[in-house]
């Protein structure tokens, strides 16, 4: 039984042949005796491949590539060559089916928008992603290098803007690059598509020609275990022939759990870095940016009232813009006349949103970062997923502190933990209060770092 793609196959190639008669200066006689018995074996609007009945036949053609390439394209209406192989039987690629998938275009899988607004100019570099800005510029000016360049860290600090910078550079500086930019949710969604549709080789092969991979929340790829076969293979196909791949994630590779282990291996094996939650200043200049891009100066809000904003909402970019957004509304719609935003205003706006207690002017930021620096750990450690028994112990410490000294709602000590639901967060708590009371020298370790806080 011929199917669909089989005779669109055969009626091109007859297509072709007419073509060649009318078009091109061939003998009728070569036609007849080395063309007629070929046939056309794929096509792509990128590739023909031509299977030939024997060696003969094959090297007459073999001669002919380019003339058989203006030809395919003339006849396809393509805007671009396209490449023309030509086998005898026992040399077809292995990586395609006999023809029984159907037709499919290329437009089927392309590549999630990039975002042409976020590039290495407008990221404010500060000491909590210096490192992981360097290393995507560097993937950026040199593609392939670095391989796979792997960007971890809680949601809302930048990975996603990196990915679309380093995009958006290989596209300004060398527009014949193939870029590709996906979610991890979406890629399972074209596997599934593809196996459905019987197009899964199509896909594959689609994938191969990219240049430039760059793959967010990679964790969503947990479980899912068909997509980790095709990612491997495409993964493969990629690092082999010095693609660049670029992948985000809340968290490290090994700590993704329901993810292969060949997969965590070879993620490690690249550059891997993390970025942390804004410090004061790199949240104010983040601020100031998000400001002016509004349309305001820095001069139309009063300064204590940015300070704040910036200590109070350093947990990640998004609350920082939520914030902001608020006060922006509130200024608007409460605030009379053309003055300055006021601090006021700023308070106002902001009321029961900030994590900060007015009395000691601590903030989950502060604390994580003083509990850090006792046990030498970053804040990226303690707010990760992390379960080590040193890393795990400097957690529930920060948590029961941050319940102590600052008595805000569980859920939004969960928040600053890397999003960890109320049970987590009471848990937390209830196991540092027993420690105290059974375990002095525990105690005493606890008194130091609440010194240190309220000093």
């Amino acid at each position: 039984m011929t199917t669909n793609k089989q005779q669109y196959l055969i009626t091109v190639w007859h297509q072709l042949l007419e073509y060649l008669h009318s078009n091109r200066n061939i003998a009728t006689t070569v036609i007849d005796n080395f063309y007629v018995p070929c046939s056309l074996y794929d096509l792509s609007d990128e590739k023909a491949i031509i299977e030939a009945p024997n060696i003969i036949s094959k090297e007459v053609i073999q001669a002919d590539l380019e003339m058989l390439s203006a030809s395919f394209t003339d006849l396809l209406q393509l805007s671009h060559p396209i490449i023309v192989e030509i086998y005898q039987k026992s040399e077809l690629p292995t990586d395609l089916s006999s023809n029984d998938f159907s037709d499919f275009k290329s437009s089927d899988f392309e590549s999630m928008p990039i975002q042409q607004d976020r590039t290495f100019d407008n990221f404010v570099v500060g000491d909590c992603n210096r490192e992981s800005r360097a290393a995507a510029l560097a993937c950026a000016l040199y593609p392939g290098k670095f391989n796979p360049l792997f960007i971890y860290g809680n949601s809302g600090l930048g990975k996603t803007h990196l990915l679309m910078a380093i995009a958006n550079y290989v596209m300004k500086n060398d527009p014949t690059k193939k870029v590709y930019y996906t979610e991890s949710i979406k890629f399972v969604e074209n596997v599934v598509n593809s196996i459905r549709d019987g197009k899964i080789d199509a896909f594959k092969k689609y994938m191969y020609s990219v240049d430039l991979l760059l793959v967010d929340d990679i964790q969503f790829l947990a479980g899912k275990e068909k997509s980790h076969e095709i990612f491997f293979t495409i993964y493969n196909e990629l690092i082999n022939n010095k693609k660049q791949i670029c992948i985000a994630s809340d968290r490290q590779p090994k700590e993704i759990k329901g993810l292969e282990d060949r997969l965590i291996s070879r993620f490690s094996s690249g550059l891997s870095l993390g970025i942390d939650s804004p410090e004061f200043e790199t949240s104010l200049a983040i601020l100031q940016m998000k400001i002016k891009q509004n349309g305001y100066g820095i001069e139309d809000v009063d300064k204590e009232g940015l300070e704040y904003i910036a200590s109070n909402f350093s947990g990640n970019v998004r609350d920082l813009e939520g914030a902001w957004n608020r006060v922006l509304f509130y200024s608007i719609e409460f605030q009379k006349g053309d003055e300055k935003i006021s601090f006021e205003t700023v308070l106002n706006a902001l009321k029961n949103q900030a994590v900060v207690s007015d009395k000691t002017g601590l903030s989950p930021k502060k604390i994580i970062k003083v509990v850090a620096d006792y046990y030498g750990l970053t804040h990226q450690q303690i707010t990760s997923k992390t379960r080590t028994k040193n890393i795990a112990n400097a957690r529930h410490i920060s948590i029961y502190l941050c319940r102590k000294l600052l008595d805000i709602p569980y859920i939004k000590i969960g928040d600053e933990f890397g999003g960890r639901d109320h049970s987590t967060i009471i848990s937390a708590c209830t196991k540092v209060e027993k420690q105290i009371k059974k375990d002095p020298n525990f105690a005493n370790v606890i008194k130091e770092i609440e010194k240190e806080l309220t000093a």
